[in-house]
């Protein structure tokens, strides 16, 4: 009753997708295509059904032996774990969310992990789909903090949702004759990647966080009809840049940059809220902002705060060893091999810490 849907089988994913009323932009197969590039894992639908409930599942499917702290430790196409694609998911579930129903589908899904060699998963729930509770009995499930996102009910709900401090801040880039503009070209987009990869620089990112050109590539075919690239102009130049995700009336802001140099105008300020503002024209309900670096209150999370004071969304995540045999023997590799490997760091799972 689990079926996995592969890339190879494209329309089929899509058409999967969309039978549920909920879908967002991560679930779909033009999204994943580009994380997959990336070097993340092998995307996989898994994908439920009974005459009773559906349940959707988006995961990259990681062979454990491409990790080089295992080389000539595990056997190749063997044992895997699962992870969320870059962003969030988790399960989609529809119809009766009854302990019987849910129970036969966790016994299908722990079935299909053992048939895989799947030692073990790691979820990043959607906070605007509120999905993370609906499978407390499958995964171990944490709250990790607050994520942020506007109501794009009206343009006056989105003004009245700012802080005062952050009305000042978007009055001031005005008063700058900061513009914002959009647009989804090749060159737009490698402009983009050039500023991003200065902001990366400043901020002292880890490699994870730099995209290859091949990723960009991906972005503008494969997901054409679901981004846009909106900056923002002062004095001449691009002062902040930010690529948008959209789809079943959803904006994400994805992934940001901008020159420091611009910083007195606010550009940042005001192109989120010509992002909200387009959003309200195109049918967008809600605009996701994303939380702080790992899930804190810290001062990314108090800058997109500003853009809503009213509410915040809850960021849970859920983990799941199953097979604890083969769970332990991987950490045990890693202590053999490593001097200094912490067995104790909260990383999940704890075979890649």
């Amino acid at each position: 009753m689990l079926q996995a849907i592969s890339l190879k089988q494209e329309e089929q994913w899509k058409r999967t997708v969309r039978r549920f009323s909920k879908w967002d932009i991560y679930y779909l197969p033009e999204y994943v295509k580009a994380f997959q590039i990336h070097g993340d894992g092998e995307p996989t639908l898994l994908f439920y059904e009974s005459p009773s409930v559906q349940v959707l599942n988006v995961v990259m499917k990681r062979d454990i032996a491409d990790d080089l702290r295992f080389q000539g430790e595990v056997p190749v196409k063997t044992y895997y774990d699962l992870v969320t694609p870059y962003g969030y998911g988790g399960g989609l579930i529809e119809g009766e969310k009854n302990g019987d129903t849910l129970k036969k589908y966790k016994e299908s899904y722990e079935a299909y992990c053992a048939s895989q060699g799947i030692v073990s998963e790691f979820v990043r729930f959607h906070p605007l789909l509120k999905n993370a509770w609906d499978l407390d009995g499958l995964y171990q499930i944490q709250s990790l903090g607050a994520t942020v996102a506007m109501n794009l009910q009206s343009p006056e709900q989105i003004w009245t949702d700012f802080s005062s401090a952050n009305r000042n801040k978007i009055r001031k880039a005005q008063k700058n004759d900061v513009a914002v503009y959009w647009g989804r070209s090749a060159s737009l987009l490698w402009e983009f990647q050039h500023m991003y990869n200065n902001t990366m620089d400043k901020d002292k990112a880890t490699s994870y966080y730099y995209f290859e050109d091949e990723f960009y590539k991906s972005i503008l075919e494969d997901l054409k009809y679901h981004f846009l690239v909106f900056y923002a102009l002062c004095q001449g130049q691009i002062a902040a840049m930010s690529l948008i995700l959209f789809a079943n009336q959803h904006l994400h802001y994805h992934l940001s940059a901008s020159n420091p140099a611009f910083n007195f105008a606010a550009p940042t300020n005001i192109l989120l809220y010509e992002i909200a503002l387009w959003g309200v024209e195109n049918g967008c309900r809600i605009f996701h902002l994303g939380g702080g670096l790992g899930s804190s209150k810290d001062d990314l999370y108090k800058f997109k705060k500003a853009f809503n004071r009213q509410a915040d969304l809850e960021f849970a995540v859920g983990r799941r060893i199953f097979s604890p045999a083969c769970f332990n023997a991987l950490v045990e590799i890693r202590k053999k091999r490593e001097a200094d490997f912490d067995a104790n760091a909260a990383f999940f799972p704890l075979y890649r810490a």
